[in-house]
């Protein structure tokens, strides 16, 4: 059973996909899951508090084509992890095309119904 109270549901990513600064063009992190509203990236480099960023990141498309997802984003939190040189960080996302909250919206569904 699920207890997530999040409003949006959220997917666990299991497999290395990388989150690209889109203004360093650096990967900086990786997703550890992501919601239509938000993600948590388990970050390899310093993150500044309240921070805004550009990422970019792919997801499997419905032809399970890579699709490229665009999200402007604010950290919410960021804390060290027991790994040295990472953290974890939260953030929401400001802005999303409507045709990448779809792909993700469908991206998500689909490991839901998996279960």
């Amino acid at each position: 059973m699920n207890d997530d109270t999040r409003r949006a549901p959220r997917r666990e990513v299991a497999d290395q996909v990388p989150v690209t600064d889109m203004m360093t063009e650096a990967v900086i992190g990786r997703l550890g899951n992501v919601s239509e509203t938000g993600m948590l990236m388990i970050c390899s480099v310093p993150m500044t508090p309240d921070a805004l960023h550009q990422f970019r990141f792919a997801i499997q498309g419905t032809h399970g084509q890579p699709v490229q997802v665009d999200v402007g984003a604010h950290l919410l939190w960021n804390e060290k992890s027991n790994a040295p040189g990472q953290s974890w960080a939260g953030f929401r996302f400001l802005t999303l095309s409507g045709e990448h909250r779809e792909q993700l919206r469908a991206w998500i569904a689909e490991e839901s119904s998996a279960v």
